[in-house]
This record gives structure tokens, C-alpha cells and sequence, in this order.
């Protein structure tokens, strides 16, 4: 069985159900695509498995992974929270095919975190995306700076920060985004002599409780080997979700068969 079509599984079914005896605490969907960039680079629904498999390392964690928003509407039934880790997040969202479904799971709460160019939004669901993510990448008025340098913790006290230290990190870093006023920096590069927030949380007004998260790092799938890497985003991804995040971070052991990519086309 190739790699895609253990993907395109996984995109109709859990990615591991729990146990009948283990209580179902939160359940989270992840959104990707198929692979738009080169080879290794924005493996969208590789990445989404691969965050999967950790997520569910805590827990009462189930995950289901999705290519594209889901056609059936009983996958949005009790989900606590989204990931978005495909081409504009807000495009996706906020597309008028799925504006409905997306608007009521927000009001209600769930969490929302996006992914790289899953932060972006272009066009008329801009102004909605800023709202709900808290930070907007577009190409409009962003910038794009591929280099190695360090990612520093904005708030280390925040529970996305816990089990890992700052280190360096080669990406395609996005700068210039809009956020706003009450989104919290959570982590930062220093580029050109300036500062730029790369990661931030927004806690929704008038949604419930809703938080969500927001990470322009992602771009090469090397960085998902990373383990400070994948620990910032998973922990992420839980706090989106009113998990406990423990001091030390989730737990995100992963195996080398998790890595591997599907065949190039």
C-alpha cells in the first residue's frame, strides 16, 4: 500500500481510535491538502498525521484528519478543536461553502490553530480571518525571509513554551503580519535589525471561551523532526483545545516510518 493511499484513509477515518474504555476528552480535526510546493515542502497531509500520531499520545485525544474541509457534517460533530495547516486557512474557512459550519463551531468555542500558509487569507475573508485567528499573513502586504535563525520564546511562561528551549531553525519565516491589538506574542525572530512575533495566541471575544493559535513556521518537512519544533505545536494545539498542557509538553515521540513523505508525482 502506497503512502497516499494510506493518507486518503486517514482522511475518511481516525487516525487511531481509542480504546472503548478510555473517555473521550477532545476531539480534534486536521485539515491539509494535497502537496501544492516541491518535494518536502509544505507535505500538508504527511504533517497532519504526523501531529495526529502525537496528539494522541495524551490523553483522551482523538484526532481525524481531513483533505479539504469535511464533506460530512458528522465529522464537525463534537469537535473541540481545528487545525489548519493548507494554503490560506482563511480562504478554507471562511469559504462560502463551509462560512456557516465554521462561523457556528467558532461562536462555540472550538479552537482553532493554523500552520504556516495556513495563516494566510486573501481577498474578502481577510477582515474575518484577523478575527478569528488574531494575525493574518497575506501576500498583499507580508513579507517571506527564508534563513536559519533563532526562534525565541516571547512568553515562556505560557504552557505552549513548556518542554523545550529556544534553538535555531531554518524556515520560510513570514514577517509583516496583521494582528490584533489583544493577540500575544508567543514566539519571535530577530531579522534585518527588527523583531517579528512567528507565533501568537488570541483568546476570541464572544466565542465561548475560544482561543486560538497561530504559528507562520512549517514550511520544509525536516522541521517536523524537530522535536522543539513539534513540541511548540502540539502543545499549541492542546492549549487551543483547554487541554492541560503537562510542565514538561506533551508527550511527541515519533518513529522514523512517521516521517517518511509520499513518492513524488
Amino acid at each position: 500500500m502506497t503512502r497516499y493511499l494510506f493518507i486518503a484513509i486517514v482522511a475518511l477515518f481516525f487516525v487511531a481510535p481509542l480504546p472503548a474504555s478510555e473517555k473521550i476528552a477532545a476531539k480534534i480535526l486536521l485539515i491539509g491538502k494535497d502537496r501544492d510546493h516541491p518535494y518536502a515542502t509544505h507535505e500538508y497531509l504527511t504533517e497532519c498525521a504526523l501531529l495526529a500520531t502525537c496528539l494522541q499520545q495524551t490523553p483522551g485525544i482523538e484526532c481525524v484528519v481531513s483533505n479539504g474541509w469535511p464533506k460530512n457534517a458528522d465529522t464537525l460533530k463534537d469537535v473541540k478543536a481545528i487545525v489548519l495547516y493548507t494554503r490560506n486557512g482563511g480562504n478554507v474557512l471562511f469559504d462560502p461553502f463551509n462560512k456557516e459550519q465554521a462561523e457556528k463551531l467558532l461562536k462555540n468555542g472550538v479552537g482553532l490553530t493554523a500552520i504556516h500558509w495556513g495563516t494566510g487569507a486573501e481577498g474578502k475573508p481577510g477582515e474575518l480571518w484577523l478575527e478569528a485567528l488574531g494575525g493574518w499573513f497575506s501576500t498583499g502586504f507580508s513579507k517571506l525571509n527564508t534563513t536559519t535563525t533563532k526562534l525565541k520564546q516571547a512568553d515562556p511562561k505560557h504552557p505552549i513554551c513548556r518542554g523545550w528551549n529556544e534553538y535555531d531553525l531554518r524556515d520560510e519565516f513570514y514577517l509583516e503580519l496583521k494582528f490584533k491589538e489583544k493577540a500575544t506574542p508567543i514566539l519571535q525572530v530577530e531579522l534585518d535589525k527588527k523583531v517579528h512575533t512567528v507565533a501568537w495566541t488570541y483568546e476570541r471575544p464572544e466565542s465561548n471561551g475560544g482561543r486560538s493559535f497561530g504559528c507562520v513556521l512549517g514550511h520544509f518537512h525536516a522541521n517536523f523532526g524537530e522535536k522543539p519544533f513539534r513540541q511548540a505545536l502540539v502543545n499549541g494545539i492542546l492549549w487551543t483545545a483547554h487541554r492541560e498542557v503537562p510542565q514538561m509538553g506533551a508527550p511527541i515521540a515519533i518513529t522514523a516510518k512517521d516521517l517518511e513523505l509520499p513518492p513524488k508525482k
